[in-house]
């Protein structure tokens, strides 16, 4: 069966976004490779050899995001049409998480109970990702 990894893209920022990813999911950042570190740094242009091409977050329990730069010369829209969830066992740790990413963001919904879960909620972070963040997740 496919192991699904979102993979997120940003526009020169990609570094910048996984550790603080790292540090507020408490992930662990395995690769963290621009283009100058790449096997096709000696075909690159220098002024895209800063860029990310490829980084790797793990989390706990062993879930996985993966994460680059758009090639400088591509338009990048931003993260569109899907949003990243994070389903925690407590209501407490969900709000440290939502607070944590929504720092500097944007809250679409403040957390809040549902019939999913006993607490949930949602926001695009200062990076553009959208998350929905849920805490103690109900029979349905």
């Amino acid at each position: 069966m496919p192991q699904v990894i979102p993979y997120l893209g940003f526009n020169g920022n990609c570094a910048e976004a996984v550790r603080f990813y790292e540090r507020v999911l408490d992930g662990r950042l395995e690769v963290l490779m621009s283009g100058a570190d790449s096997p096709m740094a000696d075909h690159m242009p220098k002024e895209f050899a800063h860029r990310i091409m490829h980084a790797r977050l793990v989390l706990p329990g062993g879930a996985v995001l993966y994460a680059g730069d758009a090639p400088a010369n591509v338009p990048y829209e931003g993260i569109k049409g899907v949003s990243i969830t994070l389903n925690y066992d407590t209501t407490a740790q969900a709000q440290k998480v939502f607070d944590a990413l929504a720092a500097g963001g944007t809250v679409t919904m403040p957390m809040q109970p549902a019939f999913w879960s006993k607490a949930w909620g949602m926001l695009i972070d200062r990076f553009g990702t959208p998350w929905i963040v849920n805490g103690e997740l109900l029979p349905i």
